[in-house]
């Protein structure tokens, strides 16, 4: 039986999530405590982005509860959620009417009262999501005009413009060529750990998940699940059952790496 604390920051008890008569998820107990960051993985319909649209109340579960800071989501505002949680979406500002710095500070939305100007730490805030992102240069630009990877680093800024408590990241490294993606991974895990927030991401990358995450909830694709540490659940022969394909994992340089059989690592 899962048990909760008064330090749990995100509790989920007996889970269960179904698509169309589907299975994705059956039964999650799951807790989660500031200063950690747990990565979703499983193959494609597996349920990853449900979950993280159920947690941030978008999506109702089938059953089972679940609770931020001891008090059950459905019981507050979409306004109070948004402060306490926020999540990055796959197709981030897609046909967003607006210049790179009006998309950031659209972050501080859910911190502000009606009509109030933006404070010095709205501002302050904004300021490093610009410099973490190296956006510098891009601040007039309307977003529309914007590569990929480019609009994918905007609506990161947002969310760290939001300063949430949870971060919930749906493949945040989409669009992001190599170099982004570490730097904005460990942008967000030290945020996480020097600032005792948590993070959730889901993604395909089980690399980026052993680098930069504690823990791994693994959905196998047809309601059953593991969850626990990274050299726990990230095992050859359980990768392989949830992928269907047989998965290889070396160590090197202190860094667990995965890939398909039949793919030569020298």
């Amino acid at each position: 039986m899962s048990t909760h604390t008064a330090a749990d920051l995100l509790h989920i008890h007996q889970l269960s999530l179904r698509i169309a008569g589907r299975h994705l998820c059956q039964n999650l107990d799951l807790t989660l405590k500031a200063g950690e960051r747990l990565a979703i993985l499983g193959p494609n319909g597996s349920g990853k982005t449900s979950l993280l649209h159920t947690l941030m109340g978008l999506q109702k579960p089938a059953a089972g509860h679940i609770s931020l800071n001891g008090q059950p989501i459905r019981q507050l505002s979409s306004a109070s959620l948004a402060q306490h949680i926020g999540l990055l979406f796959q197709s981030a500002l897609d046909e967003m009417p607006a210049t790179v710095m009006e998309a950031i500070l659209l972050g501080r939305l859910p911190h502000q009262g009606s009509w109030s100007p933006l404070s010095e730490q709205d501002w302050q805030l904004a300021g490093q999501a610009i410099s973490h992102m190296q956006l510098g240069d891009f601040l007039t630009r309307d977003v529309s005009e914007l590569s990929g990877g480019e609009r994918q680093r905007v609506a990161i800024a947002a969310l760290l413009t939001q300063s949430p408590e949870l971060y919930l990241l749906d493949e945040p490294s989409n669009h992001l060529d190599i170099s982004f993606q570490i730097k904005t991974l460990q942008t967000l895990s030290d945020i996480v750990l020097k600032e005792r927030r948590a993070m959730i991401m889901a993604t395909h990358d089980i690399n980026l998940a052993a680098r930069f995450c504690d823990r791994i909830l693994l959905l196998m694709g047809n309601g059953q699940h593991l969850e626990g540490p990274v050299n726990e659940v990230l095992t050859e022969s359980a990768l392989s059952r949830a992928f269907q394909f047989d998965i290889q994992k070396i160590s090197h340089q202190g860094h667990l790496l995965f890939f398909p059989a039949g793919f030569s690592v020298s």
